[in-house]
């Protein structure tokens, strides 16, 4: 059991029977009054985050969460295939509600990590910065680029991003896919 002193950032806990994530704690003393925990928690299920505060007498049940590493195969008509990294024979597919934001960020053959509560899987997990190949981009003027302008540019996965003047097609390029930002120029095409 977890009580309301060990709600750290990064806890996961179960509420209401979903598991929550801490995003954010911190500890309130107002005069004469017992001590409350504000918390910013996120439903690992849903993906909102709410803010609420719990009593010293509040007590949780500890989540278990496992994490395991899959390959992304392909997508195809809203749905994404998966495989086990060391059974390719064992596939699952997921589909684009499951997903969320993180759909057009992923590369057939990598490797990402899932999320699974009570076994089923409830989320997927992109490492923050990944590296793609631009293979449609805008040409750009000589002498534009030291205005610090944008373009949008069509990266390996279908996906348009707005990058600096400067980067051309066959660049390799890494983006946040928490954000969806251009993050910098790893190679020059």
């Amino acid at each position: 059991m977890i009580n309301y002193n060990d709600l750290k950032p990064g806890v996961i806990f179960i509420l209401d029977g979903q598991p929550y994530q801490v995003m954010e704690f911190s500890f309130m003393r107002m005069q004469q009054r017992k001590p409350v925990a504000q918390t910013k928690i996120k439903n690992l299920i849903t993906g909102k985050t709410i803010s609420r505060n719990f009593q010293h007498t509040d007590s949780f049940e500890e989540a278990n969460i496992e994490y395991r590493d899959v390959k992304f195969l392909y997508a195809n008509r809203g749905k994404f295939v998966f495989c086990e990294l060391n059974d390719p024979s064992k596939r699952f597919e997921m589909s684009e509600e499951q997903i969320g934001h993180i759909g057009p960020y992923l590369k057939p053959n990598s490797a990402i990590e899932i999320v699974e509560f009570d076994g089923k899987i409830i989320n997927v997990n992109l490492p923050i910065k990944m590296d793609f190949k631009v293979i449609e981009a805008p040409p750009s003027i000589k002498g534009n680029t030291a205005q610090g302008g944008v373009k949008a540019v069509k990266i390996e996965t279908g996906t348009m991003v707005n990058v600096p003047l400067f980067v051309e097609t066959g660049d390799i390029i890494r983006i946040n896919t928490d954000t969806g930002d251009y993050a910098e120029r790893v190679s020059k095409g």
